[in-house]
């Protein structure tokens, strides 16, 4: 493994300098908010769960929602709320389409067919023929107790 001429043992990164409080002089120190500040989000967050929870907002980008301040919670708690539908359902127009198709109303399925059509299709299919299948467990035949359908060789030749 090789290292680089100017990096020092044990230090790894691209900019060692940086890592030894010198070097970049022209990064920018992010100052930390104040604790009022602080105090302001936890508080804006808190009401806003509170709305959210409480179901008292408007619906998100609605008239009444364009009309709440800026710092008004029940505006995240809109916002937060559009958000998770979002995530669940994806998009409104599309879903409300999707129920507006699937509950129209249908022709019914008799529509065009003569009462005798309706009476043969009325009528029940025979019974199903049971049939054993190789590498299968014997199958107990319904409504006969103690009778089993096996599969045998001489029968898959017949």
């Amino acid at each position: 493994m090789t290292t680089n001429a100017e990096t020092p043992r044990g230090q790894t990164g691209a900019f060692p300098k940086d890592q030894q409080g010198g070097g970049s002089e022209d990064r920018v120190e992010q100052e930390q908010p104040s604790s009022d500040a602080a105090d302001i989000l936890t508080e804006l967050w808190a009401e806003a769960k509170i709305a959210y929870l409480a179901r008292t907002f408007p619906k998100y980008g609605s008239p009444a929602w364009i009309a709440l301040a800026p710092h008004d919670p029940r505006r995240l708690a809109a916002a937060l709320y559009a958000a998770e539908m979002w995530r669940k359902y994806g998009d409104e127009e599309e879903l409300l389409r999707w129920f507006r198709e699937a509950h129209r109303s249908r022709p019914p399925l008799a529509d065009g067919l003569s009462r005798a059509e309706l009476d043969q299709r009325a009528k029940p299919l025979p019974a199903h023929q049971l049939q054993a299948t190789p590498g299968w467990p014997p199958v107990q035949v319904p409504g006969k107790p103690g009778q089993y359908l096996t599969y045998t060789e001489g029968r898959a030749a017949a």
